[in-house]
């Protein structure tokens, strides 16, 4: 039976990787974290991120999306991740829904498609291949609930995988560490 063995010059690249990544981390919390402070102290007049708005964020993906700072602070971590199509997807399908016209309807739905749906588009979403046809489907005669299906998978996927990790991330975290402080003061 063949035995695996790693050589210490490729133990010790893989460490000072994931030793780099940590400091990497720590390091853009605490950016996070001067930022918030300074911001805080240099006008009494601008709007606050309250404490409690924080933590209403833990509640739910739907109170995160709803809270304009949760929805900037979520999209900075997706794209920290290199995920940050999923809520982009989401949120286009969110305006698309508003439009009136059946012009800027049918030309706004190609775009979409061929930006996030297509096989290979330069944002593809993770979406099953029955949804992928249905929506080049619909899009040959658009209506605003054509991008309904996939808008659903996505919300699902965010609200099981992407909104998980942000909890659990150094940036929501070092953000409920800040307003701790505010709380303190």
């Amino acid at each position: 039976m063949p035995i695996s063995v790693t050589s210490p010059s490729r133990e010790l690249h893989s460490h000072n990787m994931d030793m780099d990544d940590k400091r990497r981390n720590q390091t853009r919390g605490s950016d996070l974290k001067s930022r918030l402070q300074r911001r805080s102290s240099q006008s009494p007049n601008t709007e606050r991120l309250s404490p409690e708005e924080i933590i209403l964020w833990s509640q739910s993906l739907e109170r995160l999306l709803t809270s304009k700072y949760g929805m900037t602070t979520f999209q900075a971590f997706l794209k920290s991740e290199f995920s940050d199509e999923n809520i982009e997807f989401w949120l286009i399908c969110q305006d698309y829904k508003k439009i009136k016209s059946s012009f800027r309807l049918s030309s706004r739905a190609k775009k979409i498609y061929k930006t996030y749906i297509e096989a290979e588009a330069p944002k593809e979403i993770n979406i099953d291949h029955k949804t992928r046809d249905l929506i080049r489907r619909n899009v040959k005669t658009p209506t605003t609930v054509c991008f309904d299906e996939a808008q659903r998978i996505v919300y699902r996927l965010m609200e099981k995988d992407s909104y998980p990790r942000f909890l659990r991330s150094n940036i929501y975290r070092t953000l409920l560490d800040s307003s701790s402080d505010y709380i303190k003061v």
